[in-house]
């Protein structure tokens, strides 16, 4: 079974065939969702190491009130592991950077290329044919 998360209702709806609007749809959908997920895992990165540096504290303080070792231990494994999860979320972070960087790069090109042929055609009031009944072999 696939550990894949359904698709939000946000987003929008797939259809047969690919539209000029629904393409830009999409992209522009998965540049702002990459933004949001790489605003998110920067906020988390800051929050763990924030996190993980009171942890050390706590593990001094400890220390310093000779509290049981193996407390102190489990305080400082903690620590490395928020650390590791920091390290992991920025490393996400900054995947997800890169997603929307390219997302954003597509949903340009699409633009550039095909907003002049939308707005000929919508402009023209003539129902046109269906994508390739012009196409020569």
């Amino acid at each position: 079974m696939s550990d894949l998360v359904p698709r939000p209702a946000h987003l929008p709806a797939t259809t047969g065939t690919p539209s000029f609007t629904g393409l830009a749809a999409r992209t522009a959908a998965l540049t702002a969702s990459a933004l949001a997920l790489k605003e998110g895992l920067w906020s988390l990165q800051r929050r763990m190491g924030r996190d993980a540096d009171h942890a050390d504290m706590l593990a001094d303080l400890c220390t310093a009130a000779e509290v049981e070792p193996r407390f102190t231990g489990l305080i400082n494994e903690a620590a490395t592991a928020l650390r590791a999860v920091a390290e992991a979320s920025a490393d996400l972070a900054r995947t997800a950077d890169q997603v929307q960087h390219d997302s954003q790069g597509l949903h340009d090109a699409h633009q550039s290329e095909y907003r002049g042929v939308y707005e000929a055609v919508n402009a023209s009031g003539v129902r046109q044919a269906r994508p390739g009944f012009y196409r020569t072999r």
